[in-house]
């Protein structure tokens, strides 16, 4: 005989997917916004020569390095967890532009991030159809 109660499994699940998808898309987004400040500022040819290959979305040990030399610890705390949520997409783009190179990955995490699981999350909490049961 089914329980007179609904688990409450399905309800922890939408609240799980519910946080990775806020704090997920809070470190895309913080973290593209913070880039476009930085490039905004950046305003000569060596200036955004210099911000260009710091800035790269997917770097090189090196550029990491110049990177954390460059930015503070919670810049640096949010653009390495930014380099991990962006990281699936990041190999599709090849284009010489860092904004192309930034933002096309940033905006397919966000989608992902974002809608996708949040979709999941809609759909884990759909109510389940009786059993059939025999007489």
């Amino acid at each position: 005989m089914a329980a007179a109660y609904p688990s409450p499994r399905p309800a922890v699940i939408q609240r799980l997917l519910l946080w990775v998808s806020t704090i997920c898309t809070v470190i895309v987004v913080l973290s593209f916004g913070l880039f476009a400040l930085e490039e905004a500022r950046a305003s000569s040819d060596k200036q955004q020569a210099a911000v260009d290959q710091v800035n790269t979305p997917d770097p090189t040990p090196r550029t990491e390095a110049a990177r954390e030399r460059k930015h503070t610890e919670v810049r640096e705390a949010i653009d390495d967890a930014n380099d991990i949520l962006v990281s699936p997409f990041s190999g599709i783009v090849s284009s010489s532009d860092i904004w192309v190179q930034r933002g096309l990955p940033t905006a397919i995490a966000f989608f992902v991030y974002f809608v996708v699981l949040r979709v999941l999350a809609a759909y884990s909490l759909r109510p389940r159809r009786p059993a059939l049961t025999s007489r």
